[in-house]
């Protein structure tokens, strides 16, 4: 993958802004099977240059799946720091998907837990995912996470 005199070579982590680190942390490892990786504690100078908010004082949380890592973050400072009420249809807004083996499972694990899907589960009629089961979930921060699961290999030789 190339546009010019750079190239992307690897996706790394999502990282997903959310008000009680804990909470979050609880819910991607416990709920969703996630291992967590490490913690980190960003301030200073270096975190409002990265990050480009005066006074940014960010506790981290990464947790790894096959294939991809999330970042939590929970920003301590600065104090007016806003709470967006986005949907699917906002512009800004963004969604984890993840592949699962059982959407039933999963929507169990997560109603157990006090998150619900935003909707009911669809099959995908068209496109390259026709055939997955989907359906969004929403946190309690109001992070979308889209669940898809494969169809049912219906070509695997049964030798």
């Amino acid at each position: 993958m190339s546009t010019g005199p750079f190239r992307i070579i690897a996706t790394d982590h999502t990282g997903i802004t959310v008000t009680n680190l804990e909470r979050s942390v609880a819910f991607w490892r416990d709920v969703l099977g996630f291992e967590l990786s490490h913690r980190a504690h960003h301030t200073g100078d270096l975190a409002s240059e990265v990050t480009g908010v005066p006074g940014a004082d960010i506790w981290i949380a990464v947790l790894k799946a096959p294939g991809h890592k999330i970042e939590l973050l929970e920003y301590r400072a600065p104090s007016d720091r806003k709470r967006a009420e986005l949907i699917p249809c906002d512009v800004g807004s963004v969604h984890v998907a993840l592949t699962v083996d059982n959407l039933d499972a999963v929507l169990s694990a997560i109603a157990a837990s006090g998150w619900k899907a935003a909707g009911k589960p669809q099959i995908l009629k068209t496109g390259p995912n026709a055939g997955k089961r989907v359906v969004y979930v929403r946190d309690p921060d109001g992070t979308t996470i889209e669940f898809m699961q494969p169809p049912p290999d219906k070509g695997r030789s049964k030798n």
